[in-house]
């Protein structure tokens, strides 16, 4: 037989038995590859399809067996073409089998192609997507085939750059906690030098999704300075890497970024958030108040500066972290009608420059809220929708639940928006979940708003206000026709913001020429709980070392709530009350915390044996508990508690706060006389002083206040979350008429 009838005849065999291989029929496939091998036993490749359909039929020890048969009688051809044909068919098989959605045959077939061609770097990672696809990925499987390995091979091996990115992100996604995964980043690092930009959009999206789905910042920052190996002065790298290093308690190399940060941008925008970062690390810290103040003041200069040039050509990711970048001016003083100015002109920047790059959808969102208005739709169920990053184990989750709960599902449709990733571990979102009519989870702001705007939500309530700038960049677009700013923060000043919905208290009625958003006082109180689970206690006055008829007074709030001044008056009191213990607890810098009270009560006379630095608890019914301890709580300014608060007062707490002018500084005022106290509301240093010394020396009236408090369970508006929930109803019916008519 000549050369081209050979030819001829193998391709007749191999047509015949693959057309069986396609169709399924793999024993009638065997029998033609059989015969072919006892006609043209030569023929290297009717053993490879032979092998082929042994392993398809689930035979893989005599597959093997067939195909090393083949290879052996020839081993100086063992990495010819004879042998690469073999890899051709495998791979080409796998690929089918892909496509068919048949993943666990294609994980087989490639599985032979690794015992075959250990150091097919291309099948290796096509195995790591297959076994996470499949779910059967194993931690040790990186190194069981060697893939870093290979990857750090001198010279460098060929790599398919878009093969081994979907690897990335496949594996960023499924197994970021694993070392091996980060071994794996690294060795990949090389590959990418000449694309910076591709290795950008695989690290950073990955490391945004472990802090806001995961809580992870630390690992976060790790994959963002393997980044920066390669790209060290990537500003968009190191404006996350600023948030990733403080959000994981690691306040110095988040200051210390975000001051190489601001060396690095020259736009005004940018310096803005720059500085904006070095402030919040500077300040979450908790003892650094002195250069804080130095910082905000350079913050307002230049916030001041960017309001007077008014640019009109802001990119969206550098206007969305315009959003909170006075955030912390209320922590540092209470100037409402200098800082509300600063905060509403901001949000108007940023709502011209929204209007230019979102133009589309904002006009898209204004008509079809004009057509749906046309309706006239007056007695209508209500869709309201509620969008936050908070609404899981955070101090929104916690107090927001009652509206979700007691809502009249007749009259009204509740909808959930979430803004970030899907957190499944964390239960209080999966009971909002739950209690929700619709939900929607998503960190992307156009899924989000256009999602919102699909739903045809009547009233949006934004939970999140400035400290979440995803949310706020949502809210600007306006996909709904009324929307109101509740409970997470002071209002945004955002244009696209109807309503600010407070009460009498925490905004008085002189507070409106402060604010572009209408204020919607609810008749008594704008927060409104039926009470809170509490744990067992894990502190003893016998632990921390405290006499039982000791005076034991309390603040727990975050770093950036501890002004100084506040401070100071808190020492005089203990310093005035004799027998009287400090405790100290909230998230901040353990180290600089420390100092900076020792370096306070230093200055007043105060002897620091009387202070105490409680640690983090697992879960906040843990912490209530742990507030038995304490026979006084002093709140801070200009920056009340709110949570904190009313966790003090059902736990019948006697305290003492100093009102102020912002809504901020009003948060614990509102909550005490709602709650039918006024013993320990403060309206200057002088009566803050004189309330906490009272307290701490008159048993008696604590006694007196803890009564009031328990009793007030019964009466107070503050415990009522279905009376309340009613005042909100009532609220939006009203919003809705006012917007028809």
């Amino acid at each position: 037989m000549n050369k081209t009838a050979l030819i001829d005849s193998q391709v007749k065999w191999q047509e015949k038995g693959y057309e069986l291989l396609i169709q399924g029929n793999y024993l009638q496939a065997a029998s033609i590859f059989e015969q072919a091998i006892a006609i043209e036993p030569d023929v290297k490749s009717h053993y490879w399809y032979l092998g082929l359909i042994l392993l398809l039929q689930g035979q893989e020890v005599e597959a093997q067996t067939t195909w090393l048969m083949a290879m052996m009688e020839d081993e100086a051809e063992e990495d010819g073409d004879e042998n690469a044909e073999l890899r051709i068919i495998l791979i080409k098989e796998a690929e089918r089998q892909e496509r068919l959605e048949e993943y666990s045959v294609s994980w087989m077939i490639r599985q032979s192609i690794k015992e075959l061609f250990p150091k097919d770097i291309h099948n290796l990672l096509h195995l790591v997507q297959l076994s996470i696809e499949a779910k059967t990925y194993k931690i040790d499987d990186l190194q069981e085939y060697g893939l870093i390995s290979l990857l750090q091979s001198e010279p460098q091996i060929e790599v398919n750059l878009e093969l081994l990115s979907l690897v990335l992100r496949t594996i960023l996604d499924f197994a970021y906690l694993e070392p091996s995964t980060h071994d794996f980043l690294e060795a990949s690092l090389p590959y990418f030098v000449d694309n910076l930009e591709t290795l950008r959009s695989i690290i950073l999206p990955a490391a945004v999704d472990i802090v806001f789905s995961h809580g992870q910042s630390k690992i976060a920052a790790k994959l963002a300075n393997l980044y920066l190996r390669l790209d060290p002065n990537n500003t968009e790298v190191l404006s996350h890497l600023t948030g990733f290093y403080q959000n994981s308690g690691d306040f110095h190399s988040g200051v210390e970024t975000a001051k190489r940060l601001y060396s690095l941008v020259d736009k005004l925008p940018e310096k803005v958030f720059a500085n904006r970062q070095i402030l919040r690390g500077l300040i979450s810290a908790g003892g650094y108040w002195e250069e804080s103040c130095a910082v905000h003041r350079q913050q307002q200069e230049l916030l001041t500066a960017l309001i007077e040039e008014n640019p009109q050509d802001i990119q969206q990711i550098h206007t969305v972290r315009l959003f909170s970048a006075n955030y912390f001016a209320s922590y540092i003083e209470d100037e409402v009608g200098k800082n509300r100015n600063i905060q509403n002109q901001l949000l108007n920047l940023c709502k011209q420059n929204n209007a230019i790059y979102a133009q589309d959808k904002v006009e898209k969102y204004s008509q079809g809220h004009l057509q749906r208005k046309q309706q006239n739709l007056v007695n209508k169920k209500l869709k309201i929708g509620y969008i936050s990053y908070c609404l899981r184990t955070h101090s929104v989750g916690w107090l927001a639940r009652w509206v979700f709960q007691h809502h009249d599902r007749d009259n009204f449709q509740v909808n959930a928006y979430f803004m970030g990733g899907d957190n499944k571990d964390d239960f209080l979102q999966q009971w909002y979940i739950d209690q929700a009519d619709q939900g929607y989870k998503s960190p992307n702001i156009w899924s989000m708003a256009e999602k919102i705007y699909e739903d045809e939500i009547d009233i949006l309530i934004d939970l999140d206000s400035v400290t979440l700038d995803t949310t706020c960049e949502v809210i600007q677009c306006k996909p709904a026709p009324i929307q109101a700013t509740w409970l997470g923060w002071d209002a945004s000043g955002s244009p696209s913001v109807d309503y600010f919905i407070a009460d009498p208290y925490v905004l008085p009625e002189s507070a409106q020429e402060h604010y572009k958003e209408k204020i919607w006082r609810l008749p008594q109180t704008y927060i409104a709980v039926d009470g809170f689970e509490v744990g067992v206690p894990t502190v003893t006055r016998e632990q921390l070392d405290i006499p039982s008829d000791g005076v034991v007074y309390f603040c727990g709030q975050r770093g950036f709530k501890r002004h100084p001044d506040i401070t100071k008056l808190q020492l005089r009191i203990i310093k005035e009350v004799p027998n009287s213990y400090f405790l100290i607890k909230g998230i901040s810098d353990e180290e600089s915390v420390k100092t900076f009270f020792h370096k306070l009560a230093e200055e007043e006379g105060v002897d620091i044996s009387k202070l105490r630095f409680l640690p983090g608890v697992p879960s906040e019914s843990i912490h209530r508990a742990n507030l038995g301890i304490a026979d006084i709580v002093l709140d801070t300014y200009p920056y009340n508690g709110a949570t904190t608060t009313l966790e003090t007062l059902w736990m019948c707490i006697p305290m003492v706060t100093r009102v102020g002018e912002q809504f901020a500084a009003r948060n614990s005022y509102t909550m005490m006389m709602n709650a039918g106290i006024t013993e320990g509301i403060a309206w200057t240093d002088e009566e803050y002083v004189e309330w906490g010394v009272r307290l701490g020396k008159d048993e008696a009236l604590r006694q007196q206040i803890a009564w009031k408090l328990k009793q007030s369970r019964k009466t107070s508006p503050l415990w009522n979350g279905k009376q309340f929930t009613r005042e909100m109803e009532k609220a939006y019916t009203q919003m809705w008429q006012r917007y028809i008519e």
